[in-house]
């Protein structure tokens, strides 16, 4: 009896992984890890039931039909914090924790990691971890100066709504255009009529991030869903 109670005692103690998997197949052949938004300021627990990590839902769905063979990693970070908080980025170390644990549980495989908001600030710092093979930002919170050296070998795609108005589309263009030269491809579109929360136009939003998903992890089999003026020098195109 005393043991069972230690061993309760330890599992209370034992720390929360910042992984949650979605779809865990036997013999996976890559993943694909969703990171949700937050605040730019919050040290309060971040819960499953916050409406940040409620939005990613529609987008695990549609990405998972988008990869019918079934072979594919899905899964979410989960943040300790609600916030980003200055210099501490907080999302960060959970991000990487995540992908540490990813490696440890199905090996090396390509992973694209799929961030909202925060979540994609935090998906563009933890870009450099070896796991990570392209990142797609949905209306990134990316302020101006962002680093873009650990972009170098992967791919970055980033959507953006016309009309959000909590992060700013100009920053996202600006660190598409400052990542060329570095990462093996990098892109921009512009949903038109977009919102920050993706609300207007969600089918739109779904649909094309899970096209972009699978065109990522298999090119060959799904064909870029973005025109190629997405991968230009000049302004993004409206989608």
């Amino acid at each position: 009896m005393r043991r069972n109670r230690n061993d309760q005692e330890a599992s209370l103690r034992a720390p929360v992984s910042p992984l949650v998997p979605r779809l865990l197949p036997a013999r996976p052949r890559a993943a694909v890890l969703l990171l949700h938004g937050g605040r730019e300021a919050g040290l309060t627990p971040s819960r499953p039931w916050h409406p940040a990590v409620l939005r990613m839902r529609p987008f695990h769905r549609a990405i998972e039909a988008a990869l019918p063979h079934g072979d594919v990693v899905l899964a979410r970070v989960r943040y300790r914090l609600r916030g980003w908080n200055d210099v501490r980025a907080d999302p960060v170390p959970d991000t990487l924790d995540a992908l540490n644990r990813l490696a440890e549980l199905v090996g090396p495989v390509p992973t694209v990691l799929v961030g909202h908001s925060m979540g994609a600030r935090a998906a563009l710092h933890a870009a450099g971890h070896p796991q990570v093979c392209a990142v797609l930002a949905l209306a990134p919170w990316w302020p101006s100066g962002e680093p873009v050296h650990q972009l170098a070998g992967r791919q970055v795609v980033v959507l953006h709504g016309e009309d959000d108005r909590v992060t700013s589309p100009v920053d996202s263009a600006d660190c598409v255009r400052r990542a060329r030269g570095t990462a093996a491809g990098a892109a921009m579109g512009v949903v038109r009529d977009g919102d920050h929360a993706m609300l207007r136009r969600h089918r739109f939003w779904h649909r094309t991030a899970a096209s972009v998903v699978a065109h990522l992890l298999d090119p060959t089999a799904h064909p870029d869903p973005l025109p190629g003026q997405c991968y230009g020098p000049g302004d993004a195109p409206l989608l």
